[in-house]
């Protein structure tokens, strides 16, 4: 699992414990979910093709620019675009995946580093009651279980059924964009 891990998050996987790792899989499955599903689906809807080609090349830029270190200046303008981008399609995932009180979701979300992953991966952990969290840098509902293999099982029952709600939503928007008047 570490191994496979790795190529997912942007963090050492070497000495993470089997909770960690599991922790670390539900983070990367909510953040994805709208990273790679449901904010594609949403600029399609918005702007076709070209909307959707234009998210994925900001995100995929800024996961392989958008670093805090000496070449910062290098990829700051794909981080910023992607965090433009993300903004809605968010909270839009954290919304459908039906988060069980929205002013924990608040809180939560804003404990990341990032004005737009945190809040798939809060709405997941509320939804779950599990604790999830990078150690040194974050913890979201620490007063949530620890993940176990079945809550990985949930996580992923849970991100199917926000894929269908998001698809759902969405096509109503395009739908309701292409009306006329």
């Amino acid at each position: 699992g570490r191994a496979r891990l790795a190529r997912l998050v942007s963090r050492d996987t070497a000495a993470l414990t089997a909770t960690e790792v599991r922790e670390a899989t539900i983070e990367t499955l909510a953040e994805n979910l709208n990273d790679s599903v449901i904010a594609p689906l949403f600029w399609f809807a918005i702007a076709g093709l070209p909307g959707a080609a234009l998210y994925r090349f900001a995100n995929t830029a800024d996961a392989m620019w958008g670093y805090r270190d000496e070449r910062e200046w290098c990829g700051k303008w794909a981080a910023r675009a992607d965090d433009l981008l993300s903004w809605l399609p968010a909270r839009l995932s954290a919304l459908v995946l039906w988060p069980p009180a929205l002013g924990a979701l608040w809180c939560e979300a804003g404990r990341t580093p990032s004005p737009n992953g945190g809040w798939p991966m809060a709405a997941m952990a509320l939804r779950l009651d599990v604790r999830l969290g990078k150690p040194g840098v974050y913890l979201l509902h620490a007063a949530g279980q620890a993940a176990t293999a079945a809550t990985l099982q949930a996580a992923r029952r849970l991100a199917r059924h926000a894929v269908i709600a998001a698809a759902a939503l969405i096509a109503a928007l395009a739908w309701a964009l292409r009306m006329p008047p």
